[in-house]
């Protein structure tokens, strides 16, 4: 098996905690170096690479003298609006050693669910790789909020891979890669060398979190390379630890854990669809419903929906369930939840009768669905 990273034009890479700082206690100025100088290395062999950094948290404790990870929101953000600083001024020290450009962006979820800030976010990042930049990117947790977080950087990754239309997404973490279980409590684990994204079975084999100063682990990881998928992106999740590990993998070194796409890739407004983390409501769906979108891929009818559930209006995404709960599909409904309620079961014909008007035919139309 060859490396995903081979052939690869435009690179995700996003690096963990445990990667860029001293356990903990601050930016770790050589790991710094070493990435910087592994990057430079890819972008001479003429790839463009995006980096997807955490450590802005761990160097505001340092800097703020706290050893443990506060749980208090407001302490957290202000751990990382102290740390990005110090983390933005490494890198920017160490890729300018080598004739590099960077730039910080910092990103939430919020701005990426809207359509016109992701456009723009995309245009700026595909003008400073055009430019000869190396972005680097965080979430903005001086200013998230629990609804508008993308959570962890793993899925963060996932996302702008997606808006980039990058080619590999390449995790690094302190750990080789995938195993069928967690080796450091099951001796019998296997390593997982090469995978399809979105198997069923990796979510299964995935544990929790590794440590205090993490918020993924490798189930997140697994979700990651599901998400970067929907983009026609393979993912690669290997340690950072292992010497070189960007530019042996860019020579076509098999290393880590390789999870190929699936052979169908979804329109770019569909990716941005479903990248949506979070939904404004949801729509219960009868079976005839489900079979219509999985098998004739039509659009949502009213007639097909039993129950209206949340608060949204015209526009929002909701998720589309079957009657056990499972999720069929997610889109940008056509009605707010009071007149979606109001057509639930309505066949088109008499949405005009029941509202007054009929400002669409569709509950959600197919051009703004995706069916999982």
């Amino acid at each position: 098996m060859t490396s995903l990273l081979e052939n690869a034009r435009r690179i995700v890479v996003k690096v963990g905690s445990a990667l860029v700082t001293n356990e903990g206690r601050g930016v770790d100025i050589r790991a710094i170096e070493r990435w910087a100088h592994q990057i430079a290395e890819l972008r001479a062999m003429g790839r463009e690479v995006v980096l997807v950094s955490s450590g802005a948290i761990a160097e505001g404790m340092k800097r703020l003298g706290w050893t443990t990870r506060p749980s208090r929101v407001c302490e957290l953000q202000a751990a990382a609006a102290v740390g990005q600083m110090g983390l933005v001024q490494a890198y920017e020290e160490h890729f300018a050693a080598h004739g590099i450009g960077t730039a910080q962006i910092l990103l939430t979820h919020a701005n990426l669910a809207d359509r016109e800030q992701y456009l723009n976010a995309r245009m700026t990042l595909i003008e400073l790789l055009s430019l000869g930049i190396v972005p680097v990117i965080n979430e903005n947790d001086t200013v998230v909020t629990e609804e508008i977080k993308v959570g962890d950087n793993d899925t963060l990754g996932a996302l702008v891979t997606n808006l980039v239309e990058a080619d590999v997404l390449v995790i690094l973490t302190d750990q080789r890669g995938l195993y069928t279980a967690d080796p450091r409590s099951n001796p019998d684990a296997e390593f997982v060398s090469e995978a399809a994204a979105g198997d069923p079975k990796l979510e299964k084999m995935a544990g929790g979190a590794a440590s205090q100063l993490s918020k993924g682990g490798m189930i997140t990881k697994i979700l990651a390379a599901k998400r970067a998928a929907r983009s026609g992106a393979g993912t690669i999740i290997a340690s950072g630890r292992e010497e070189d590990v960007l530019v042996r993998l860019a020579k076509g070194e098999s290393i880590g854990t390789h999870l190929k796409p699936a052979s169908s890739v979804l329109h770019a407004r569909k990716q941005w669809i479903a990248d949506h983390l979070r939904s404004a409501g949801r729509l219960v769906l009868d079976p005839g419903a489900v079979r219509a979108l999985r098998e004739s891929h039509t659009s949502l009818l009213p007639v097909g929906v039993k129950a209206v559930e949340g608060d949204f209006v015209r526009g929002e995404m909701v998720v589309c369930v079957d009657e056990e709960g499972r999720e069929v599909a997610r889109g940008l409904v056509s009605y707010a939840s009071d007149d979606a309620r109001r057509i639930c079961r309505a066949h088109t014909e008499d949405i005009s009768r029941i509202l007054g008007a009929c400002d669409a035919p569709e509950m959600i139309h197919r051009d703004n669905l995706v069916v999982l």
